[in-house]
């Protein structure tokens, strides 16, 4: 085994001592899971066996023979199968191929990864005229997920943005589901509540890019074995008497957003994360609502205002909101500038804290 491989290990051990997992796990175990209960995983996409940003790790080859072997496959006697395919680059042809698939084992859980959230912009066909539509147009249910990595980090127009306004726009009936997961835990419970549910809807989830190693994103294994998904999280640092701002944000701008609050202390300003944005978690917004009475309410999105989800949330909430945050209305996803990117982030923060 390499030195990469050692210090894999190591950090896997250190973690398992501290009794947390971090998102590579909690997927993997996800996985297993389900596993275990007899289900099949089938996970197909451009680099999904490494893991784009080399975290799954799910197919290991022997490096004397190259010899190739599957952990996931190994856990019991009587198990399901898990089928991870690296596919071409046809997102239209492999993501259609999966859909139909879904449709053909509505019991097994059935993913497609796009390399960056951004590809599946070569599969909008299949999203528009057979995902967001099979129910209303041929009462055909789907479980398909499509993990789509989204999140803004300075790595341009073409790698930063998944278009979840998109997805938004197509959200009526309750035709599927789209998360912007920022926590293990609710990754894991997640994947399980697919096929726990006793209907089938796609699910389409903004997933995380630099926050796979994030400090912060990490959880408390009892969160897998006795917790359950949490459609909105609440604010654990701000203190409640002395809330006078609520932000409402949603994926990788948090942890910005946290720091900032954490690193000046400002207990009077709560910061709330919707982890499901469709369907919308109206009764537990509105109960965090309750525990900040009088606080006016701001919308923070680290997208441009005409993307991401701030029209949605508008069209939502109206009034509530007192203010919004963003970056300006831009024909473009993002810059292609790293210095530019940084300052826009840091003035999203500012604001969203300013008096």
């Amino acid at each position: 085994m390499g030195c990469s491989s050692k210090a894999f290990k190591a950090s896997l051990t250190k973690l398992i001592a501290e009794n947390k997992v971090d998102w590579a796990i909690a997927e993997l175990m996800a996985y297993g899971s389900i596993l275990l209960d007899g289900k099949d995983v089938r996970m197909s996409g451009q680099d999904v066996r490494r893991g784009t940003f080399s975290h799954r790790h799910a197919v290991l080859r022997e490096e004397n023979t190259n010899e190739e072997y599957i952990r996931l496959n190994h856990l019991a006697e009587k198990q399901g199968k898990f089928r991870i395919y690296n596919s071409l680059l046809s997102e239209f042809g492999v993501l259609g191929f999966e859909f139909g698939y879904s449709l053909a084992s509505p019991d097994h859980l059935v993913i497609w990864e796009a390399q960056f959230g951004d590809f599946n912009n070569g599969a909008q066909t299949i999203i528009d005229q057979f995902i967001a539509a099979s129910v209303s147009k041929w009462q055909r249910m789907s479980g398909l997920v499509m993990l789509l990595p989204h999140g803004y980090e300075g790595q341009g127009p073409e790698h930063s943005s998944a278009r979840l306004e998109r997805f938004l726009q197509l959200c009526a009936e309750g035709n599927m589901i789209v998360t912007n997961i920022t926590t293990p835990a609710n990754f894991f419970h997640v994947m399980r509540r697919q096929l726990a549910f006793d209907f089938r809807r796609p699910l389409v989830n903004m997933s995380p890019k630099s926050l796979l190693r994030h400090p912060l994103v990490q959880s408390n294994i009892n969160e897998l074995s006795e917790g359950k998904f949490h459609e909105l999280i609440g604010d654990n640092y701000a203190e409640p008497t002395k809330v006078k701002r609520i932000i409402l944000c949603s994926g990788k701008v948090y942890f910005d957003l946290l720091e900032y609050q954490q690193k000046n202390n400002r207990t009077d300003i709560a910061i709330l994360r919707l982890e499901q944005l469709y369907p919308f978690p109206m009764t537990q917004l509105n109960a965090q609502m309750e525990k900040y009475k009088g606080a006016e309410l701001m919308w923070v999105q680290e997208e441009p205002r005409n993307m991401g989800a701030w029209f949605y949330i508008w069209n939502l909430l109206g009034i509530k909101i007192n203010k919004k945050v963003s970056r300006k209305s831009s024909a473009s996803p993002a810059t292609g500038f790293a210095k530019i990117h940084a300052k826009e982030q840091h003035e999203i923060v500012e604001q969203a804290f300013a008096d």
